[in-house]
């Protein structure tokens, strides 16, 4: 299923968790992996200097900055590289555009990265409740699954037996649906069908009563048995569950109780054109909050051939 992957990096500390997962899953698919690295920003016009993305210097563009670059990210994952045949890629240019500019010229099978670049406490992102921008960005065009990694993940690829699958019964939930399947499918783990009904929708203050909640349950259940079932071609290692509260949270809760190994989500939930959508927040909450990593799936383009 994984041919090609391609793991964004900083070379900083920040990184280190996404590439742990990033070369676990190199090994486990044999898989072809990209390590890049965006230097900087370059200058208008013609200019020979570009922005360092992690010092802010001004640097010369030079055949020598780029080998002392390369030389530095083999210093940094030369344990992880030793038993690797990864690639290691460097450009000048925005992140995102690097990054999105590299998937689609390798049309990659997945991009691994953190949820930020800068160097702070893990749980920095939490109380600032907003992911990095490159990744927020990266997550909304790529044209595969992008899987976020923020905290250190112990056994999620080498382990690979529970995916959850977070959906709303929007359309691009039901893409994110079929992304986790069809790995799901491929490594044999068990597939947990996760919906959480809104009790915000009516407010905090004025909660849905019990009897309302029981109805949305049950009404839940039905659509996922006559929507979602079937498309599991007999596959039997699978569960399905809906529970009621603050959606983010839900999922996280219910994540925990599946020692889930990945957590897959739509990029957005609203029926509006990909390209115009923004990160939803429900997925945001979980990418800053999950312990184990979050795959955002955008386009059904990986997919196509389950619809």
């Amino acid at each position: 299923m994984f041919k090609k992957l391609l793991f964004a990096t900083t070379a900083s500390p920040v990184c280190d968790n996404a590439a742990k997962v990033a070369f676990d899953l190199e090994v486990k698919w044999e898989a072809k992996l990209l390590i890049l690295h965006v230097m900087g920003v370059p200058g208008r016009a013609f200019s020979l200097q570009f922005t360092d993305v992690r010092t802010g210097q001004r640097e010369d563009i030079s055949p020598d900055y780029v080998e002392w670059v390369k030389e530095e990210m083999n210093n940094t994952y030369g344990k992880l590289l030793e038993d690797s045949n990864a690639e290691i890629v460097t450009a000048i240019g925005d992140p995102y555009r690097e990054i999105l500019r590299l998937a689609r010229k390798e049309d990659v099978d997945m991009i691994i990265m953190g949820a930020h670049s800068r160097e702070e406490d893990i749980g920095a992102t939490k109380h600032r409740s907003v992911t990095g921008s490159t990744m927020r960005k990266v997550a909304k065009a790529a044209r595969c699954a992008v899987v976020v990694v923020n905290r250190p993940c112990t056994t999620c690829w080498r382990l690979f037996s529970n995916i959850v699958v977070g959906t709303d019964f929007s359309k691009a939930s039901f893409s994110a649906f079929l992304w986790a399947f069809k790995l799901a499918r491929e490594v044999g783990a068990k597939l947990h069908i996760f919906h959480s009904i809104d009790i915000t929708a009516e407010g905090l203050t004025l909660p849905a009563g019990q009897t309302t909640i029981e109805q949305r349950v049950k009404e839940a259940r039905r659509r996922i048995e006559q929507t979602y079932i079937p498309k599991l071609q007999g596959y039997d290692k699978y569960s399905m569950e809906v529970w009621e509260g603050i959606p983010y949270v839900e999922i996280l809760k219910f994540a925990r109780d599946r020692q889930a190994d990945l957590i897959v989500m739509a990029h957005h939930t609203r029926e509006i054109d990909p390209e115009e959508a923004e990160l939803g927040s429900t997925v945001e909450q979980v990418v800053l909050r999950a312990a184990c990593p979050v795959a955002s799936v955008t386009h059904p383009d990986k997919v196509a051939d389950l619809v």
